[in-house]
């Protein structure tokens, strides 16, 4: 029989749609031309928007990277008043650190430091070729004591930024200051921390923004002569007009004063309220008030642009829009202008007709698609009705019959086969299910016998003040290889904490062995370290998997606080009573490597009210999410926090830190078997 011709079912489709989208958007694609002005007027008002916003996030990272750059430093200073020499390196180190910081200086209050005088200010700042020089300031000729700056700030006693100011009361360089109160170990303000920050940085090419090529621009106002000399610059220049940018920012503080603004000459010498009084209108004396009260916006009316015009920004009397926003942390607001010819308004006529021929012509696209695509997939309809059937549990529901070789066909003869192999998958699955169903319960059964090997009671010995115990044990999986144990014998408690190689099934059984090895052994033996000899030797030779346990034994004299321990390969035991210790441990060799092994004994006597904590590698090697260890400085911080707060107690210092493992981890998957064994020695008898 011969094979049919493919032929493809998304190119028919695709053809069809295509033609009938061609012949309709040919129709209405002339109007949509001329009557897309409004949403290129929205777009380029979001733009404007944008730059504004780009401009304040600029001059508000500047401004906290001065103050937070400043704060940093107080601590050290209030630590050091008692060494006045230290201050102005401290002052150099300040303004070696911040590039955006020209000049930082301390200034004490009168006869703060009578070996100094009257006026002390150790005072560092850039020269003109960047360099970091020093000097105090400060005398008869420049009585900071007096000045307005200083006495005001003193009486704020609050972190500000100043009023701007000239550098040293010339007219060359606009500076503001950001102003913090340094206090003494009683509280009390005795000087004033000031970080002077050029104002040149708000203007030129500093402040910059992006136009809508993605080129940068800056709030200069430039001439001709400026674009030739500056080539960082991106402007617009209509030489014939003689305009300047098409838009512009400037910086006005709480009264108005320009902080930025493209003519250097207005900058803290000309106020916005002050020029606004000029112009004919009153609605940029509103908008003034609308900035310095912090508010954040765009100025139209009803939809049309400002009728007045704003002379003083040089507009050369076109009427001009203004949008304004506040600089966070300050009582500085950025204003950025733009004449209104830039952002013509369109007809409310020509966008009611976009919008009704838009809708036209996806209404008719809609009527033409549904009708063609509907006869195109009816086969796909066809067999959906089928895969419901399936979805209902008829995995042998009868697929259509197709009579084109396309790719609605592949998808049916693919969806058989997928019927086949569900068949079979279900039946697969029913066994797994049982089996692993078995498996959990056997499991589970397993992990209740391990956990009812181990001490559960706690505390173990109410009726004794002289012991007290807590443990806890908390496996990665199912079951694991960690094991504690304890008990009394002839009024000496014999203890042991110990990890199996390895996880899972095998290591709990190693586990158990382990475990009753121990007990049998030390109701015989008192020695730890015969205790561990004979453990080892029973294990190591039926050692055929070459298994291993690291284990701490120990034997506590509850008479005399007497501790006599083998550490056999496990973590160094800690001591937390007065102080945290770690306890003294030699290198034996895990129990189980070998025959005939000798292990040593090491004793000490420990106070009364001492905590023996004892701990498996599930907790110094618990990993966060980045796989980054808790390690053993987590635990001792947590311990000598505790010691701190007198809290030493057995269940506290496990609670305290099992919470602290899992704060650490977070939500990464526990990796192995997690125990901890506290016993407090509480007083000799």
């Amino acid at each position: 029989m011969a094979k049919k011709k493919f032929r493809s079912f998304a190119k028919r489709l695709a053809r069809r749609i295509g033609i009938a989208q061609l012949i309709i958007m040919a129709l209405v694609s002339w109007l949509i031309y001329d009557s897309a002005k409004d949403i290129v007027v929205m777009e380029e008002t979001d733009v404007y928007r944008s730059y504004l916003s780009n401009a304040t996030e600029r001059v508000s990272g500047m401004l906290s990277e001065v103050s937070s750059g400043t704060i940093n430093h107080v601590y050290e200073i209030e630590e050091n008043l008692a060494q006045p020499d230290k201050m102005t390196a401290l002052m150099n180190r300040i303004v070696a650190q911040n590039p955006l910081i020209r000049s930082c200086g301390v200034s004490f209050i009168d006869n703060y430091y009578p070996q100094k005088g009257h006026w002390f200010c150790p005072y560092a700042y850039r020269d003109e070729d960047g360099q970091i020089k020093e000097k105090i300031v400060g005398d008869a000729s420049y009585d900071y004591l007096q000045a307005a700056w200083f006495t005001e700030a003193l009486q704020a006693d609050s972190c500000y930024w100043s009023k701007p100011f000239f550098e040293g009361g010339d007219t060359l360089r606009p500076q503001v200051s950001y102003m913090i109160p340094i206090h003494d170990k009683q509280g009390k303000a005795v000087a004033i921390l000031g970080a002077d920050m050029s104002l040149d940085w708000f203007n030129g090419v500093n402040v910059k923004g992006m136009n809508h090529k993605g080129k940068d621009f800056n709030v200069y106002v430039g001439t001709q002569e400026k674009k030739d000399s500056t080539e960082d610059s991106d402007y617009s220049v209509l030489t014939e007009m003689k305009w300047r940018l098409i838009h512009f920012n400037f910086i006005i503080d709480g009264d108005g004063t320009f902080i930025a603004h493209p003519d250097s000459n207005h900058i803290i010498r000309k106020n916005y309220f002050e020029l606004a009084k000029e112009t004919t209108d009153t609605i940029d004396d509103y908008l003034g008030r609308q900035m310095v009260a912090g508010e954040k916006g765009f100025y139209s009316k009803k939809g049309k642009l400002l009728p007045g015009s704003f002379d003083f920004f040089d507009m050369n009397g076109l009427s001009a829009c203004l949008f304004y926003e506040p600089v966070p942390n300050t009582n500085w607001s950025i204003g950025l202008a733009v004449p209104s010819i830039i952002l013509n308004a369109i007809g409310y006529g020509i966008g009611i007709s976009l919008l009704i021929f838009i809708f036209l012509s996806l209404l008719v696209v809609r009527l033409v698609g549904k009708y063609i695509i509907k006869r195109a997939v009816k086969p796909l309809g066809q067999l959906a009705d089928s895969a419901k059937e399936v979805a209902k549990g008829n995995f042998s529901a009868p697929l259509p019959l197709l009579k084109h070789n396309d790719e609605i066909r592949q998808l049916r003869d693919s969806f058989e086969d997928m019927q086949h192999s569900i068949i079979h998958y279900i039946d697969e699955l029913k066994e797994t299910t049982a089996s692993k169903a078995a498996i959990e319960n056997e499991l589970k059964v397993a992990h209740d016998i391990q956990m009812s090997m181990l001490p559960k009671t706690f505390p173990p010995y109410p009726e004794r003040d002289d012991i007290d115990i807590y443990g806890s044990l908390t496996p990665a999986k199912d079951v694991g290889g960690d094991l504690f144990d304890f008990f009394i014998r002839n009024e000496k408690l014999f203890f042991c904490i110990g990890d199996v190689s390895g996880k899972g099934v095998p290591a709990s059984l190693v586990m158990a062995v382990t475990r009753s090895l121990f007990r049998n052994i030390a109701a015989h033996v008192t020695e730890p370290d015969e205790i561990v000899r004979t453990l080892n030797d029973a294990m190591a030779e039926s050692n055929d998997t070459n298994m291993f346990v690291t284990a701490f034994v120990g034997v506590l004299d509850l008479g005399n606080g007497h501790l006599s321990y083998c550490n056999a390969g496990h973590n160094y035991a800690m001591l937390i009573g007065k102080l945290v210790s770690m306890l003294p441990c030699d290198p034996n060799l895990p129990v189980g490597v070998m025959h005939n092994m000798t292990f040593t004994k090491q004793e000490l006597t420990i106070e009364p009210e001492t905590t023996i904590f004892l701990y498996t590698d599930g907790l110094n090697e618990a990993e966060d999410p980045g796989h980054a260890l808790f390690g053993v400085e987590r635990i001792i911080r947590i311990a000598e926090s505790l010691v701190k707060e007198d809290k030493n107690d057995p269940t506290t210092i496990i609670n305290q830190m099992i919470e602290g493992v899992h704060r650490f981890v977070d939500d990464a998957e526990q990796s192995d078997d997690l125990t901890i064994l506290a016993i407090k020695y509480g007083k000799r008898r």
